[in-house]
Protein backbone atom coordinates (compact mmCIF):
# COMPACT_ATOMS: atom_id res chain seq x y z
CA UNK A 1 0.00 0.00 0.00
CA UNK A 2 1.39 3.53 -0.86
CA UNK A 3 -0.14 7.04 -0.30
CA UNK A 4 0.91 10.27 -1.82
CA UNK A 5 2.40 12.04 1.17
CA UNK A 6 0.01 14.55 2.65
CA UNK A 7 1.96 17.86 1.81
CA UNK A 8 1.09 19.81 0.09
CA UNK A 9 -2.79 18.88 0.82
CA UNK A 10 -4.27 19.72 -2.47
CA UNK A 11 -2.30 21.20 -5.26
CA UNK A 12 -3.90 24.18 -7.08
CA UNK A 13 -6.85 24.17 -4.45
CA UNK A 14 -7.97 27.39 -2.96
CA UNK A 15 -8.36 25.83 0.44
CA UNK A 16 -6.91 23.70 3.64
CA UNK A 17 -9.22 23.26 5.91
CA UNK A 18 -8.67 19.43 7.18
CA UNK A 19 -11.74 17.59 8.09
CA UNK A 20 -10.18 14.67 10.55
CA UNK A 21 -13.67 12.64 10.24
CA UNK A 22 -15.83 11.58 7.23
CA UNK A 23 -17.22 8.84 6.09
CA UNK A 24 -17.05 6.95 2.64
CA UNK A 25 -17.20 3.39 1.50
CA UNK A 26 -14.39 2.40 -1.45
CA UNK A 27 -15.49 -0.18 -3.53
CA UNK A 28 -13.68 -2.94 -2.64
CA UNK A 29 -15.68 -2.44 1.19
CA UNK A 30 -18.52 -2.50 -0.50
CA UNK A 31 -18.46 -5.69 -2.45
CA UNK A 32 -16.99 -7.38 1.04
CA UNK A 33 -19.78 -6.37 2.75
CA UNK A 34 -21.95 -8.18 0.10
CA UNK A 35 -20.45 -10.65 0.12
CA UNK A 36 -21.19 -11.53 3.80
CA UNK A 37 -24.13 -13.67 5.15
CA UNK A 38 -23.80 -11.88 8.77
CA UNK A 39 -23.82 -9.05 10.36
CA UNK A 40 -22.40 -6.38 9.16
CA UNK A 41 -23.70 -6.93 5.70
CA UNK A 42 -24.98 -5.01 2.72
CA UNK A 43 -28.14 -6.64 0.66
CA UNK A 44 -28.35 -3.55 -2.26
CA UNK A 45 -28.14 -0.78 -0.54
CA UNK A 46 -29.50 -2.20 2.64
CA UNK A 47 -27.15 -2.29 5.99
CA UNK A 48 -27.70 -4.83 8.36
CA UNK A 49 -25.69 -4.60 11.71
CA UNK A 50 -26.34 -6.49 14.91
CA UNK A 51 -27.54 -3.88 17.43
CA UNK A 52 -29.25 -1.45 14.95
CA UNK A 53 -32.66 -1.94 12.45
CA UNK A 54 -31.82 -1.94 9.00
CA UNK A 55 -30.63 1.23 7.66
CA UNK A 56 -31.27 2.54 4.15
CA UNK A 57 -28.05 3.97 2.66
CA UNK A 58 -27.66 6.58 0.20
CA UNK A 59 -25.85 5.55 -2.63
CA UNK A 60 -24.54 9.10 -3.74
CA UNK A 61 -23.04 9.30 -0.37
CA UNK A 62 -20.61 7.23 -1.51
CA UNK A 63 -19.52 8.72 -4.79
CA UNK A 64 -16.00 9.69 -4.71
CA UNK A 65 -16.80 12.43 -7.17
CA UNK A 66 -19.29 13.89 -5.67
CA UNK A 67 -18.17 14.03 -2.29
CA UNK A 68 -14.59 16.00 -3.59
CA UNK A 69 -17.07 18.66 -5.30
CA UNK A 70 -18.72 18.85 -1.92
CA UNK A 71 -15.56 19.64 -0.05
CA UNK A 72 -14.18 21.42 -2.15
CA UNK A 73 -17.54 24.03 -1.89
CA UNK A 74 -17.08 23.68 1.39
CA UNK A 75 -13.33 24.27 1.88
CA UNK A 76 -12.08 21.21 2.80
CA UNK A 77 -8.99 20.31 1.50
CA UNK A 78 -8.21 17.10 2.68
CA UNK A 79 -11.02 14.76 4.20
CA UNK A 80 -9.51 11.84 6.50
CA UNK A 81 -11.90 8.53 6.58
CA UNK A 82 -12.86 6.61 9.04
CA UNK A 83 -14.13 3.13 8.83
CA UNK A 84 -17.60 2.81 10.56
CA UNK A 85 -17.19 1.69 14.10
CA UNK A 86 -20.50 1.11 14.96
CA UNK A 87 -20.22 -2.11 12.25
CA UNK A 88 -18.05 -4.27 14.96
CA UNK A 89 -15.66 -5.14 12.24
CA UNK A 90 -12.66 -4.71 14.85
CA UNK A 91 -14.34 -7.18 17.39
CA UNK A 92 -15.30 -9.80 14.39
CA UNK A 93 -12.51 -12.79 14.63
CA UNK A 94 -11.08 -14.98 11.83
CA UNK A 95 -9.94 -14.57 8.21
CA UNK A 96 -13.45 -12.40 7.99
CA UNK A 97 -12.13 -9.69 9.87
CA UNK A 98 -9.02 -9.63 8.38
CA UNK A 99 -10.77 -9.66 4.64
CA UNK A 100 -12.98 -6.65 5.48
CA UNK A 101 -10.18 -4.62 7.19
CA UNK A 102 -8.14 -4.94 4.39
CA UNK A 103 -10.89 -4.38 1.86
CA UNK A 104 -11.27 -1.09 4.00
CA UNK A 105 -7.75 -0.19 4.00
CA UNK A 106 -6.72 -0.65 0.41
CA UNK A 107 -9.80 0.65 -0.90
CA UNK A 108 -8.91 3.91 1.03
CA UNK A 109 -5.49 4.04 -0.36
CA UNK A 110 -6.49 3.91 -3.45
CA UNK A 111 -9.09 6.87 -3.45
CA UNK A 112 -7.67 10.32 -4.81
CA UNK A 113 -5.18 12.57 -2.83
CA UNK A 114 -8.24 15.16 -1.42
CA UNK A 115 -8.78 11.42 0.77
CA UNK A 116 -6.67 10.07 3.57
CA UNK A 117 -7.65 7.06 5.75
CA UNK A 118 -7.83 5.90 9.31
CA UNK A 119 -6.36 2.68 10.68
CA UNK A 120 -8.44 -0.02 11.98
CA UNK A 121 -7.08 -3.05 13.74
CA UNK A 122 -9.08 -6.39 15.44
CA UNK A 123 -9.82 -5.42 19.41
CA UNK A 124 -7.95 -9.21 19.52
CA UNK A 125 -4.64 -10.17 18.44
CA UNK A 126 -4.18 -7.00 16.60
CA UNK A 127 -2.24 -6.68 13.62
CA UNK A 128 0.64 -4.57 15.22
CA UNK A 129 3.73 -4.63 12.79
CA UNK A 130 0.89 -4.06 9.58
CA UNK A 131 -0.68 -1.24 11.65
CA UNK A 132 2.96 -0.02 12.19
CA UNK A 133 3.65 -0.02 8.12
CA UNK A 134 0.36 1.43 7.28
CA UNK A 135 1.55 4.78 9.40
CA UNK A 136 4.45 4.61 8.06
CA UNK A 137 2.67 4.61 4.41
CA UNK A 138 0.20 7.01 4.73
CA UNK A 139 -2.65 6.66 6.47
CA UNK A 140 -3.03 9.36 9.17
CA UNK A 141 -3.50 7.34 12.26
CA UNK A 142 -5.74 4.68 14.03
CA UNK A 143 -8.98 4.87 14.81
CA UNK A 144 -10.42 2.46 18.00
CA UNK A 145 -14.19 1.96 19.13
CA UNK A 146 -15.28 4.07 21.67
CA UNK A 147 -16.62 0.63 23.05
CA UNK A 148 -12.89 -0.93 23.77
CA UNK A 149 -11.72 1.60 25.90
CA UNK A 150 -15.19 2.60 28.28
CA UNK A 151 -13.42 1.70 31.12
CA UNK A 152 -9.66 2.42 32.68
CA UNK A 153 -8.77 -1.52 31.83
CA UNK A 154 -9.99 -0.81 28.32
CA UNK A 155 -7.41 1.61 27.44
CA UNK A 156 -4.76 -0.39 29.30
CA UNK A 157 -5.73 -3.46 26.95
CA UNK A 158 -5.26 -1.15 23.97
CA UNK A 159 -1.40 -0.33 25.37
CA UNK A 160 -0.01 -2.21 22.12
CA UNK A 161 -1.97 -0.18 19.82
CA UNK A 162 -1.38 3.40 21.67
CA UNK A 163 2.38 2.18 21.44
CA UNK A 164 2.47 1.67 17.96
CA UNK A 165 0.61 5.00 17.31
CA UNK A 166 2.56 7.09 19.95
CA UNK A 167 6.26 5.48 17.80
CA UNK A 168 4.61 6.46 14.78
CA UNK A 169 3.78 9.98 15.89
CA UNK A 170 0.34 9.26 15.02
CA UNK A 171 -2.84 10.11 16.16
CA UNK A 172 -5.48 7.63 17.72
CA UNK A 173 -9.41 9.08 16.64
CA UNK A 174 -12.15 7.49 19.52
CA UNK A 175 -15.10 6.38 17.37
CA UNK A 176 -18.65 5.30 18.92
CA UNK A 177 -18.34 1.89 18.46
CA UNK A 178 -21.27 -0.99 18.02
CA UNK A 179 -24.65 -0.47 19.94
CA UNK A 180 -25.43 -3.83 21.72
CA UNK A 181 -28.72 -5.85 20.95
CA UNK A 182 -31.84 -4.44 22.50
CA UNK A 183 -35.32 -6.29 22.47
CA UNK A 184 -36.91 -2.68 22.41
CA UNK A 185 -34.65 -1.58 19.49
CA UNK A 186 -37.11 -2.14 16.88
CA UNK A 187 -39.72 0.27 19.53
CA UNK A 188 -36.82 2.94 19.46
CA UNK A 189 -36.81 5.98 17.28
CA UNK A 190 -33.85 6.22 14.35
CA UNK A 191 -32.06 8.62 15.46
CA UNK A 192 -31.71 6.73 19.64
CA UNK A 193 -28.42 4.53 18.68
CA UNK A 194 -26.63 7.92 17.55
CA UNK A 195 -27.96 10.48 20.03
CA UNK A 196 -27.88 8.06 23.36
CA UNK A 197 -25.31 5.26 22.50
CA UNK A 198 -22.60 6.61 20.75
CA UNK A 199 -22.83 9.66 23.04
CA UNK A 200 -23.00 7.70 25.98
CA UNK A 201 -20.07 5.65 24.64
CA UNK A 202 -17.75 8.85 24.10
CA UNK A 203 -18.56 10.31 27.70
CA UNK A 204 -17.29 6.57 28.92
CA UNK A 205 -14.40 6.81 26.52
CA UNK A 206 -13.30 10.30 27.56
CA UNK A 207 -13.69 9.51 31.86
CA UNK A 208 -11.73 6.46 31.36
CA UNK A 209 -9.10 7.84 29.99
CA UNK A 210 -8.61 10.57 32.49
CA UNK A 211 -9.15 7.34 35.66
CA UNK A 212 -6.45 5.33 33.58
CA UNK A 213 -4.34 8.34 33.56
CA UNK A 214 -3.68 6.92 30.21
CA UNK A 215 -1.31 10.04 29.40
CA UNK A 216 1.59 9.27 32.49
CA UNK A 217 2.03 5.96 30.17
CA UNK A 218 1.48 7.88 26.86
CA UNK A 219 3.43 11.01 27.24
CA UNK A 220 3.45 12.09 23.44
CA UNK A 221 0.26 10.34 22.05
CA UNK A 222 -2.18 12.50 20.31
CA UNK A 223 -5.81 11.16 20.56
CA UNK A 224 -9.18 13.20 19.14
CA UNK A 225 -13.03 12.01 20.47
CA UNK A 226 -15.16 11.86 17.81
CA UNK A 227 -18.29 14.07 18.20
CA UNK A 228 -17.02 16.45 21.22
CA UNK A 229 -16.98 13.49 23.08
CA UNK A 230 -20.02 12.90 23.72
CA UNK A 231 -19.53 16.60 25.58
CA UNK A 232 -17.88 14.65 28.52
CA UNK A 233 -15.74 17.57 29.19
CA UNK A 234 -19.23 19.88 30.08
CA UNK A 235 -19.78 17.76 33.14
CA UNK A 236 -16.29 18.60 34.76
CA UNK A 237 -18.28 20.31 37.33
CA UNK A 238 -19.92 17.46 38.05
CA UNK A 239 -16.76 15.67 38.13
CA UNK A 240 -15.32 17.36 40.65
CA UNK A 241 -18.38 17.95 42.99
CA UNK A 242 -18.50 14.12 43.05
CA UNK A 243 -14.58 13.59 44.14
CA UNK A 244 -13.23 14.22 40.70
CA UNK A 245 -10.03 16.03 40.36
CA UNK A 246 -9.85 19.02 38.60
CA UNK A 247 -6.17 19.01 36.19
CA UNK A 248 -5.07 21.43 33.52
CA UNK A 249 -6.38 20.82 29.68
CA UNK A 250 -4.32 18.64 27.65
CA UNK A 251 -3.06 19.34 24.77
CA UNK A 252 -2.54 16.94 23.06
CA UNK A 253 -6.20 15.80 23.30
CA UNK A 254 -8.90 17.22 20.88
CA UNK A 255 -12.01 16.64 20.57
CA UNK A 256 -13.99 17.20 16.83
CA UNK A 257 -17.14 19.42 16.11
CA UNK A 258 -19.34 16.56 14.57
CA UNK A 259 -23.04 16.97 15.34
CA UNK A 260 -22.76 19.85 17.48
CA UNK A 261 -23.45 23.53 16.47
CA UNK A 262 -22.72 26.79 18.45
CA UNK A 263 -24.37 25.92 21.69
CA UNK A 264 -22.32 22.49 22.24
CA UNK A 265 -19.30 23.81 20.73
CA UNK A 266 -19.11 26.97 22.62
CA UNK A 267 -19.70 24.42 26.03
CA UNK A 268 -16.84 22.58 25.03
CA UNK A 269 -14.85 26.24 24.64
CA UNK A 270 -15.71 27.13 27.83
CA UNK A 271 -14.30 24.08 29.22
CA UNK A 272 -11.23 23.16 27.44
CA UNK A 273 -10.39 26.13 25.16
CA UNK A 274 -10.15 26.72 21.53
CA UNK A 275 -7.14 25.25 20.53
CA UNK A 276 -8.98 21.74 21.79
CA UNK A 277 -11.51 22.16 19.10
CA UNK A 278 -10.62 20.42 15.54
CA UNK A 279 -12.88 20.23 12.57
CA UNK A 280 -14.68 16.71 12.11
CA UNK A 281 -18.24 16.90 10.03
CA UNK A 282 -19.11 13.25 10.19
CA UNK A 283 -20.14 13.67 6.54
CA UNK A 284 -22.03 12.84 4.65
CA UNK A 285 -24.18 12.43 8.12
CA UNK A 286 -23.72 15.92 8.73
CA UNK A 287 -22.21 19.00 6.97
CA UNK A 288 -18.78 20.58 8.28
CA UNK A 289 -18.97 23.77 10.33
CA UNK A 290 -18.09 27.08 8.00
CA UNK A 291 -17.96 29.66 10.42
CA UNK A 292 -17.35 29.57 14.67
CA UNK A 293 -16.97 32.59 16.73
CA UNK A 294 -15.22 34.69 14.21
CA UNK A 295 -12.74 34.71 11.84
CA UNK A 296 -10.34 33.64 14.29
CA UNK A 297 -11.74 30.48 16.17
CA UNK A 298 -12.86 29.44 12.61
CA UNK A 299 -9.26 29.50 11.25
CA UNK A 300 -8.61 27.67 14.54
CA UNK A 301 -10.57 25.13 14.16
CA UNK A 302 -11.09 24.27 10.31
CA UNK A 303 -6.97 24.85 9.85
CA UNK A 304 -4.44 25.08 12.72
CA UNK A 305 -5.65 22.56 14.99
CA UNK A 306 -6.74 19.74 12.69
CA UNK A 307 -2.95 20.43 11.54
CA UNK A 308 -1.36 20.30 15.11
CA UNK A 309 -3.93 16.77 16.14
CA UNK A 310 -2.25 15.44 12.75
CA UNK A 311 1.69 16.21 13.63
CA UNK A 312 1.52 18.53 10.79
CA UNK A 313 3.49 22.21 10.75
CA UNK A 314 0.46 24.44 11.23
CA UNK A 315 1.41 27.32 9.17
CA UNK A 316 -0.34 27.72 5.56
CA UNK A 317 0.97 28.41 2.64
CA UNK A 318 0.89 32.55 1.93
CA UNK A 319 -2.09 33.34 0.35
CA UNK A 320 -4.29 30.06 1.19
CA UNK A 321 -7.25 30.58 2.86
CA UNK A 322 -8.91 28.21 5.45
CA UNK A 323 -12.29 28.64 4.08
CA UNK A 324 -14.20 30.35 1.22
CA UNK A 325 -14.56 34.07 1.43
CA UNK A 326 -18.55 35.14 1.43
CA UNK A 327 -20.45 35.73 -1.63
Amino acid sequence: MSANPIEPISPGWPVAAIDLHQHLWPEPFVDRLRARSRTPYLRGWTLFTHGEAPYEIEPAHHDVRLRLHENARDGIGLACLSLSAPLGIESLRGPSAAALLDAWHEGAAALPSGFRAWASVRRDEPDLAGLAAMLADGLVGVQVPATDVRTPSGWERLGPVLDVAERAGKPVLVHPGPVGADAEAASLPAWWPAVVGYAAQLQAAWWAWHAGSVRASHPTLRVVFAAGAGLAPVHHERHVARGGTSGAVDPLVHVDTSSYGPQGLDALVRVLGIDALVLGSDRPYASPIGELMGDAATRAVRVTNPRRALGLPVTEPEGVRSWPQAS
